[in-house]
């Protein structure tokens, strides 16, 4: 709980910081820096890489996969969790931009610009949600704990850099959604161990 705390104070700063406009040097910094790498191949790869993160992409695989661990005879528990990681993320991440309501940058590439405000990054928010829980799901059934967390970050990480490379994204934006992210994910975690340990069925028995 001490670094989801320490997420949450960096977050409400980086926050203050960037409705104040301070962060725009960095950002601006960083994301001509990203777009100096465009080509074609990388470009497409981004533009596919992007979508894995997008919130009902993973709320409705979430879903799939809890429908999924039900049948199998998993814990409904680790089911919920599973769902409500990218479900409970995109309505925080909804909240938190008209919060903040920081106009979105000029996107590259010709691309569409999205509706909603930038800060934070909703993909980025919601892949760290996403794949952080499906670690977790994964560590459940015994896979190996250091695979499975290396592959969510690795997952979230290039998500992130996708939407700074489209240029939908100013770097801040994708930062706060891991920010934000791990806050989430660490409250789901917490209510998950105490819902264990109010369930007299989850105790060993002497």
């Amino acid at each position: 709980m001490i670094a989801a705390l320490a997420a949450l104070l960096i977050f409400a700063w980086l926050a203050g910081e960037a409705i104040r406009g301070n962060t725009m040097g960095f950002d601006l910094a960083v994301r001509g820096a990203v777009h100096s790498w465009a080509s074609p191949v990388l470009t497409r790869a981004m533009a596919g890489v992007t979508w894995l993160g997008n919130p009902w992409f993973a709320i409705v695989l979430s879903v799939a996969l809890g429908g999924i661990l039900i049948r199998q005879g998993r814990s409904r528990r680790l089911a919920v969790f599973l769902i409500a990681a990218p479900a409970g993320s995109e309505l925080l991440n909804r909240i938190l931009k008209a919060i903040v309501h920081r106009p979105r940058p000029a996107a590259f590439f010709h691309l569409a610009q999205p509706e909603t405000y930038s800060f934070p990054s909703g993909h980025a928010m919601c892949a760290a949600s996403f794949y952080g829980a499906f670690a977790v799901v994964l560590i459940a059934g015994g896979a190996p704990k250091s695979t499975s967390w290396l592959g969510a970050i690795a997952a979230a990480l290039v998500i992130g850099f996708s939407r700074v490379y489209l240029g939908v994204h100013y770097p801040t934006d994708v930062l706060a959604g891991y920010l934000a992210a791990a806050v989430w994910l660490a409250a789901l975690l917490r209510y998950r161990s105490d819902a264990k340990d109010r369930n007299p069925m989850s105790k060993p028995r002497v």
